[in-house]
């Protein structure tokens, strides 16, 4: 069984808003389907090394019992450099959300390559949250946008509204991804919400983590 890789943000700041990074629950939630079902898992970001991380929310179960796991930790901070991976090594490719993934996703030109050539030789692509700013530059060898035509769910304008940061990002992901041609799926605020459009899996917040894990694996095992 190929890996799932697990691609991170490198970006670190809310441009002068605070701090930023992956959002920790977003990485181990999904994580801890994947071990579950005995599916092996490879972490990436945009950078390499030890990403900066967001919701460090240790009464979360799940996130204290990987964060203060030494392994889980080395592992975090040895991420390859995502345009560093080969592509065909892989079953699935997996966007952790974060308020920093919608700064570097989409300009980094691995993730287009990357998510691409997983989709194009049958794999499975998913996101989470911010995650699927990773989509909003992602075309085909066709040269249309993979999540045109497809049922995407993100992180919706109301949720950044909310967090009162719809000024501060450089632009709305849901509104970005309709543009594209995605029909999103919002659900309400703060709710498990996930779209499955065939081999697409994403979900709308950290509450939807756990539930596209689940998705992700039914499809690889498939």
């Amino acid at each position: 069984m190929k890996p799932i890789l697990i691609v991170m943000t490198s970006h670190a700041d809310k441009a002068g808003h605070g701090p930023t990074g992956y959002y920790l629950s977003e990485v181990t939630h999904p994580l801890a389907v994947f071990e579950r079902e005995g599916l092996p898992v490879a972490f990436a970001s945009i950078d390499g090394g030890d990403p900066p991380v967001d919701g460090l929310d240790l009464e979360d179960a799940t996130n204290a019992r990987y964060w203060n796991d030494p392994d889980f930790r080395a592992r975090i901070a040895a991420s390859v450099k995502l345009a560093e991976v080969n592509p065909g090594d892989y079953s699935a490719i997996f966007f952790a959300g974060g308020h920093g993934a919608v700064w570097d996703f989409p300009k980094t030109q691995a993730v287009n390559d990357m998510t691409r050539a997983i989709w194009e030789q049958g794999g499975v692509v998913g996101a989470v949250c911010h995650g699927p700013a990773a989509l909003t530059n992602v075309t085909l060898s066709d040269g249309r946008p993979l999540v045109a035509g497809r049922k995407v769910a993100a992180f919706t304008d109301d949720e950044e509204r909310a967090v009162e940061l719809e000024n501060v990002v450089p632009f709305l992901l849901s509104s970005r991804l309709a543009e594209l041609g995605a029909e999103m799926q919002p659900g309400p605020d703060w709710t498990e919400k996930i779209a499955v459009d065939g081999r697409l899996v994403t979900g709308q917040n950290p509450q939807s983590a756990t539930a596209v894990g689940e998705a992700i694996a039914d499809l690889v095992k498939a």
